[in-house]
């Protein structure tokens, strides 16, 4: 019954010790047949022969030198020929070139003819407004961003961006006055300005050129 100890006679083990490296299913229904045991269940046979470390010897690899059961056989069969990839066939579930998506901070991504520098692959996914304004402008430099200047991210013309250093964004953020993205647009280009002017004062007041 569930729950109470299996008991097992000396001479069991000793038999079963003694066959230990059949295959564990194998030996569990030679055994039951053998003593006429009802009352022990393979996951409990299982579970004995794991405490004793009586192990099959089997690692579930294959060992250096074993010749596979299919060595010379035809592996070209008939039927896998009408399922298989045809040279040149393009998966159903490819997306086509320039197929726009919506990120979850509200930005737009572009597939774009560009090699994907992860997986090597001849396309990829890119911000939208990046895309168009290094067609335009050119790639943007190191450090820096493109930043929003009407506030609608999804409106990705390259006179919508200006390309600013990354260290002048904290300042846009509201953290210390009106947030940009937030603040009326009569007012955005002013509040472009002081940020920028304050981040030129900060890197002279450090030394920088």
């Amino acid at each position: 019954m569930k729950g109470r100890p299996i008991y097992y006679m000396p001479q069991e083990l000793a038999w079963i010790e003694a066959r230990k490296e059949m295959p564990r299913a194998e030996l569990y229904a030679l055994f039951c047949a053998f003593w006429e045991r009802k009352d022990v269940t393979f996951t409990a046979f299982k579970g004995l022969c794991k405490r004793k470390g009586w192990m099959t010897g089997r690692t579930g690899c294959f060992e250096r030198g074993l010749v596979p059961h299919n060595k010379g056989m035809p592996h070209d069969h008939p039927a896998s020929r009408a399922t298989r990839f045809k040279k040149g066939a393009v998966p159903a579930n490819v997306t086509p070139m320039w197929t726009e998506r919506m990120t979850q901070d509200g930005y737009v991504e572009m597939k774009v003819p560009e090699r994907n520098p992860h997986t090597g692959h001849k396309s990829r996914y890119k911000m939208k407004q990046v895309w168009l304004w290094e067609q335009t402008h050119g790639p943007i430099p190191k450090d820096c961003v493109l930043k929003c200047l009407d506030g609608d991210r999804t409106n990705c013309d390259p006179s919508n961006w200006e390309v600013l250093p990354r260290s002048v964004l904290p300042r846009l953020s509201g953290r210390h006055g009106i947030a940009y993205d937030q603040a009326p647009a009569e007012i955005k280009p002013t509040l472009l300005a002081i940020a920028k002017l304050e981040q030129r004062a900060r890197e002279r007041r450090d030394g920088n050129p």
